[in-house]
């Protein structure tokens, strides 16, 4: 089923709001599963996927620092979420039968595997998802810019982002009912407009090495299947064609 491919390696990142689901507060289990089972479905397609999956559903850093607390300590509780979550969806995913590991920029050996580069490069070739967790192990750096960087390493023909709705906007179509949806956009739309996509380093660093970004709902099931066939709706973000 390859040859339906859009891409053939990529990255997917989900943020921890989306494990969410109807719930206020850390995962709800149905749609951890209902993720997974997307996941399978494209890597029964043949592809190869790695996925990053940010910690806002348990503890974002950010706000950690604005209640008080050091901004360091806060970013680094933050990464320790992400691993929480990405636990959960390497168990949500081996249910579904599908080899999963999980690696980590901050060492725990205990629970996973620590980040080497070429062993997940390794992994993906054999078919095994990889979900790398703890951000890129410094404060200071989003989720967002992990995926970036890890997408880049890994030589991914793309970076997937998972949203609550379906592409980029001028504005929030859930609180702006005259937003403009974008079907193409350059990394300089993004910035310039200031687009609230990806936050400006991964923007920047996806635009340095010619990672095309495409975002889509990753709550329409098969959402993600489909935009790997180049189906479906989704935002594409490159670099200008000349």
């Amino acid at each position: 089923m390859t040859g339906s491919l859009l891409y053939k390696r990529v990255l997917l990142k989900i943020s921890g709001e989306a494990l969410m689901g109807k719930r206020d507060y850390g995962l709800d289990t149905d749609m951890v599963s209902a993720i997974a089972s997307d996941v399978r479905a494209v890597v029964a397609m043949g592809a190869e996927v790695s996925l990053v999956i940010g910690g806002g559903n348990i503890f974002r850093g950010v706000a950690g620092a604005a209640a008080g607390m050091d901004r360091a300590q806060a970013d680094y509780m933050g990464m320790l979420a992400t691993v929480m979550n990405a636990l959960a969806m390497q168990s949500a995913l081996e249910k579904l039968e599908v080899p999963t590991r999980v690696q980590t920029a901050i060492p725990m050996s205990s629970v996973c595997e620590p980040y080497i580069r070429r062993r997940a490069m390794r992994h993906m070739e054999k078919g095994r998802v990889v979900i790398f967790a703890a951000g890129t192990g410094n404060p200071f750096f989003t989720t967002d810019t992990a995926a970036a960087l890890r997408a880049a390493e890994m030589n991914c023909d793309a970076m997937l982002k998972g949203t609550q709705v379906d592409g980029v906007y001028s504005a929030d179509p859930r609180k702006v009912s005259t937003a403009e949806r974008y079907e193409e956009l350059t990394y300089l739309d993004v910035l310039a407009r200031d687009l609230n996509v990806m936050d400006a380093s991964a923007i920047s660093l996806s635009r340095e090495n010619k990672l095309p970004i495409v975002v889509f709902n990753i709550h329409a099931p098969g959402a993600f299947a489909a935009v790997m066939r180049g189906e479906g709706l989704f935002t594409r973000i490159t670099e200008p064609q000349n």
